[in-house]
């Protein structure tokens, strides 16, 4: 059962402990308010100002367990306060694997800081957790998948158009070969019985491209540092790709930049005018 008054409590202590600098957030001249405002909080983890108001009332109602883990990333609270947190709305708190869809605050806040790149943490079975505007712009939004289909693995397996435009024709082979590869080290790590192996078990029913290529024992392929993204509007861009892992985590940070001067960063630079607006052909799929 939810506890309303203990919630509230905690949300609002949290919420005043962080700054804006805190979240990547600039302080302005006049700011009065100690810690971040509830519309700010409310931002951060993607909901209305009035529910989330509502819940630091104590008149809102039970956040569900996709709304708590959205809170708890968007007032970056640690493992320990995101189970306190969980518990507090009613919920049992997440089962801690070595595959940890929680983004530890050290990592939210280097993200924070890269709002104006292209970044992204991403899990060991190509599960995009968050993004910044830049990289939903880029690659498309992919934090609001659900099922089997959060995995860029499963979706590029499965024919899903946007999971495969996203790079140029020539690279398909290649990205299909690191994708099964980067599975394979998920699976080894997970073993029986875990995520990665309900997507393996699905991914040999559904394609026989996987199917080949998991023949091949492929395990630990290299990727290469540049990447080349299309992108609907701009074209391709070539981009290196820097990769930040938390090992504790099961997770890595992605940047994406691109060299000064080059065609691809005067794309960049476009990229940020664009935002989020994508050719019709790169709708989301209904059912996310």
């Amino acid at each position: 059962m939810v506890d309303r008054e203990q919630l509230a409590d905690f949300l609002r202590r949290r919420r005043e402990a962080l700054q804006p600098e805190d979240v990547g957030l600039t302080r302005g001249p006049r700011r009065r308010t100690n810690g971040l405002r509830r519309e700010e909080v409310a931002a951060l983890s993607g909901m209305s100002v009035d529910y989330y108001s509502r819940l630091e009332q104590e008149r809102g109602p039970q956040p569900s367990e996709q709304m708590t883990a959205a809170i708890a990333r968007g007032l970056h609270l640690s493992l320990d306060e995101r189970d306190h947190l969980f518990r507090l709305a009613g919920h049992n708190a997440p089962v801690r694997t070595s595959r940890s869809e929680h983004v530890s605050p050290g990592m939210l806040r280097i993200l924070d800081r890269l709002q104006d790149t292209p970044a992204q943490v991403v899990t060991g079975l190509a599960e995009t957790l968050v993004q910044t505007p830049l990289a939903a712009a880029l690659l498309g939004n992919e934090t609001n998948y659900t099922g089997l289909a959060r995995s860029m693995t499963y979706r590029w397996f499965t024919d899903d158009p946007d999971a495969r435009r996203v790079y140029p024709i020539d690279d398909h082979p290649i990205r299909s070969r690191l994708f099964t590869s980067d599975l394979r080290s998920a699976y080894s790590r997970e073993g029986a019985g875990s995520r990665a192996e309900a997507l393996v078990e699905a991914l040999l029913a559904r394609s026989a491209e996987f199917e080949a290529l998991w023949s091949e024992h492929e395990v630990g392929l290299a990727h290469d540092r540049t990447k080349r993204i299309q992108h609907p509007e701009l074209g391709v861009l070539e981009l290196d790709c820097q990769i930040l892992l938390d090992p504790d985590q099961a997770q890595a940070l992605l940047v994406f930049t691109a060299t000064p001067g080059s065609e691809s960063y005067e794309k960049l630079q476009l990229l940020s005018v664009i935002g989020e607006q994508r050719m019709s052909s790169y709708a989301q799929h209904p059912d996310k």
